[in-house]
C-alpha cells in the first residue's frame, strides 16, 4: 500500500503480458478524463515500446484552457507506475463527478505554469544535471550534498541558495515523482 495525494493505493506487480496492461491502464486514464469533460483528442499518455523498463509513467492534458500534467516514477517499471497514474486520476475524477470535489480544484492539482520546461530546466542546471535526466534518486543524491553544504546553520551556507535549492527540489520532485 503506498501513499499518493493523500490517497492509498494497491501497486500491481506485473510479471508479463505489460505491454497489454499498459495499453489498458493508458484506455483507465482516458476514460477517467473524459468522465470529467477533457476531449479524448486533448490527451497525451505516451506509452514505452518496453512497458517493464524502469522509467516514470506521464500523462498531459489540456483542460479549460490549462496544460494539466501527472507523473509518477517511483515503481519499478513503467506498467507499474502508469497502474499508479491511473489509479490517481481515476480517484480524483470520481471526486469531481460524485461532487466531492469541484472541477477548479481538480484543474489545481494537476494545472502545470506556463513557463514550467524554463524552469525543470534551470533546476537541472542548478544541481549540475544532464539536461535529460530523469533518475529522481540521482537528483535527490545531489540535493541532499547541496543541502548540506548549503544550509544556513552551517558556515558555508547561503540562506538565498539554500532557497533556490529547494525550490529547484521541489519542481524536479513534481516532475519526476
Amino acid at each position: 500500500m503506498i501513499k499518493i495525494k493523500g490517497h492509498e493505493i494497491d501497486p500491481v506487480i506485473v510479471k508479463n503480458a505489460g505491454n497489454r496492461r499498459a495499453m489498458q491502464f493508458k484506455n483507465n486514464i482516458i476514460t477517467a478524463l473524459r468522465r470529467v469533460g477533457v476531449n479524448e483528442n486533448d490527451i497525451d499518455v505516451p506509452l514505452e515500446r518496453l512497458a517493464m523498463k524502469k522509467t516514470h509513467a506521464s500523462a498531459t492534458w489540456y483542460q479549460d484552457g490549462h496544460r494539466m500534467h501527472y507523473t509518477h516514477g517511483l515503481q519499478n517499471k513503467y506498467v507499474e507506475n502508469l497502474h499508479i497514474l491511473s489509479k490517481v486520476i481515476e480517484i480524483e475524477a470520481n471526486r469531481v463527478i460524485s461532487g466531492e470535489k469541484p472541477l477548479s480544484d481538480f484543474i489545481l492539482e494537476f494545472k502545470e505554469d506556463k513557463d514550467v520546461h524554463d524552469k525543470r530546466k534551470e533546476a537541472r542546471e542548478f544541481f549540475e544535471c544532464a539536461h535529460d535526466e530523469t533518475d529522481f534518486e540521482v537528483i535527490n543524491k545531489k540535493y541532499k550534498e547541496m543541502a548540506k553544504e548549503l544550509h544556513p546553520d552551517k558556515p558555508t551556507g547561503d540562506t538565498e541558495k539554500f532557497k533556490q535549492l529547494n525550490i529547484a527540489h521541489k519542481v524536479l520532485k513534481r516532475e519526476l515523482t
